[in-house]
Parts: structure tokens; C-alpha cells; sequence
């Protein structure tokens, strides 16, 4: 063994990293479509047998409510999509280098943020 730091994970870590990322895509595409569901079921719940004195509540909690699924769906699908960009980089064989330090970022950031490309150090930094 060389006193060399390391410069990339082994391709065993990869493929451990490769599990975890895809199986938090695949959580992360569930939890996507039940928000997409969530939002055309409140387009399609309307006010129409409402009370007319609760109708505007109702019709202002429906929008808020569609805002909230909307964001949530676009936070999810950038979530999704920096994941698949983790699985790219883990066949380059760059990933977990931090893209400010070029050191690697440690197994538990990783582990917890997949999809990270900075260090903790880097993170701070900012």
C-alpha cells in the first residue's frame, strides 16, 4: 500500500454508490408521480357543489395547493435529475471528487447526499 492519498473510489464503491443512487431514482420517481397525481386530481376537484360562502376559501386553498404540488414536482425532478447525473459521473469514474477541491468527498456525505459534488470543506467554503 502506497501513502498516496486516493484519488477516486474503486469500482466495487462505485458500483456500492451506483445501488444507492439507483435505488433513491427509483423512490424518487414514485414519490413523482404520486405529486403529478396529487396535481391533476386537484384540477379536476372542483367547487361547483360548494356552498357559495366557503366557495372562495375552497378555490384559494385548491390553487395554493396546486402551487405546493407543482413546486414539489419540479423539486423532485431536479432531484431526479442530479441523480442521474451522479450515475454519469460513477461511469466516468469521477465521481465523489469534489469539483472545488478535487478531493474526494467522504463515503458518509455521499451516503446521505448521493448526489453531491462538493466537499464538506468546499460546502463550508461557500
Amino acid at each position: 500500500m502506497s501513502d498516496e492519498p486516493k484519488v477516486r473510489y474503486s469500482d466495487k464503491e462505485l458500483a456500492d454508490f451506483k445501488a444507492i443512487i439507483q435505488e433513491k431514482i427509483h423512490k424518487a420517481e414514485e414519490d413523482l408521480i404520486i405529486l403529478r397525481e396529487q396535481f391533476q386530481n386537484d384540477l379536476t376537484n372542483g367547487t361547483e357543489d360548494t356552498s357559495p360562502q366557503f366557495k372562495s376559501f375552497e378555490e384559494g386553498s385548491a390553487t395554493m395547493s396546486k402551487e405546493t404540488a407543482s413546486q414539489l414536482a419540479s423539486r423532485q425532478e431536479k432531484f431526479i435529475r442530479d441523480l442521474k447525473n451522479a450515475l454519469i459521473r460513477i461511469e466516468n469514474k469521477t465521481y465523489g471528487i469534489c469539483r472545488v477541491t478535487g478531493k474526494l468527498i467522504s463515503k458518509e456525505r455521499l451516503r446521505l447526499v448521493p448526489h453531491a459534488t462538493l466537499s464538506i470543506e468546499a460546502k463550508n467554503r461557500q
